[in-house]
């Protein structure tokens, strides 16, 4: 089922779930039972996340270097076919511009589709390690609207095209990400707004935003966005913070903003790390009651290879 009509049809709000690709050595098993303790609150999808390859530099005898694939984690669309080979649950790979050219896309595509995976996060991507600004692979696409609009005009590779009748023209439904507080590289909340119409106009069917940590600003920014012209479902993005640190770490990676209240009860306990650990458990499942008192459609949840905070939120909202 597609997660535009899961958001449409839902009577009520449900969690949603996303993880990241195990770091190699994992094995099938050790990843399925630990999505297991999500299963009980019934989540309707499940996100799993995409990772670019990099390349490191190794000298060789002769003083020159050679330049080395290197890759840490299992891909998104093997996780996706691992969940889906036990789990009865739509899941919802990743699928980023940077390190793949637009062919290289297409074939990922055709992945997805021979798996009978219909749903997708089309996103940018990150920059590379040493990197200020994204760069586009040569042949590749450098805005998320381009893959989106690249994703819409898909229609198989040669070797397994074949002619879609008028119930498949949009066979893959598609989300895409957006900052609520403003993407860190857009000089202004308008222009970050009209880029994130841009993915829409393209096709995107829905929206999932970044995490946040004071619901006014996932309120303002919808009442923005329909302001601008854009109707489809704006999911909210969740994370607990878990660490001290993360006071730090999150506004610098995120360019967002950490309430006052949060952080001064977490001065107070920086060291305790399990106080630390349940005032930011607290504070999320705040945000999740007041969100769904709100009327959202669903509540998605960065788990970042964590899984007890996230479920007992879940056991006291949903």
């Amino acid at each position: 089922m597609k997660v535009s009509d899961i958001l449409t049809q839902s009577p009520k709000a449900f969690p949603s779930i996303e993880i990241v690709p195990p770091l190699r050595g994992m094995t099938k098993n050790e990843l399925l039972e630990s999505i297991a303790p999500f299963m009980e609150f019934s989540p309707r999808y499940i996100n799993v996340t995409s990772h670019r390859d990099e390349y490191e530099y190794r000298q060789q005898p002769d003083g020159t270097f050679s330049r080395h694939l290197v890759r840490n984690r299992i891909s998104e669309t093997t996780v996706c076919a691992a969940i889906m080979s036990r789990y009865d649950i739509e899941v919802v790979p990743h699928l980023i511009c940077g390190g793949s050219t637009a062919e290289e896309i297409e074939s990922k595509l055709d992945n997805l589709e021979f798996l009978g995976i219909n749903n997708i996060v089309a996103l940018r991507g990150d920059c590379v390690s040493g990197e200020k600004r994204f760069s586009p692979t040569p042949g590749g696409y450098q805005y998320a609207s381009e893959l989106v609009k690249g994703i819409r005009e898909y229609q198989g590779s040669a070797g397994y095209r074949r002619k879609r009748d008028a119930s498949e023209e949009r066979y893959f439904c598609i989300g895409v990400g957006a900052y609520p507080e403003k993407h860190f590289e857009a000089p202004n909340i308008e222009t970050d707004i009209a880029n994130l119409k841009k993915k829409v106009d393209a096709g995107a069917d829905y929206i999932i935003t970044q995490m946040f940590f004071d619901n006014k600003v996932y309120y303002d920014f919808v009442e923005k966005c329909r302001a601008s012209g854009i109707t489809v479902p704006i999911v909210p993005g969740l994370k607990p913070l878990s660490t001290f640190r993360q006071l730090s770490l999150l506004p610098e990676a995120f360019s967002l903003d950490i309430p006052v209240e949060l952080t001064e009860a977490l001065g107070n306990a920086r060291d305790d790390k399990d106080a630390v650990y349940r005032i930011g458990t607290e504070w999320c499942a705040m945000q999740c009651k007041d969100l769904i008192a709100h009327g959202v459609p669903a509540v998605h949840f960065y788990t970042m290879g964590r899984t007890d905070n996230i479920v007992s939120i879940l056991k006291e909202c949903f």
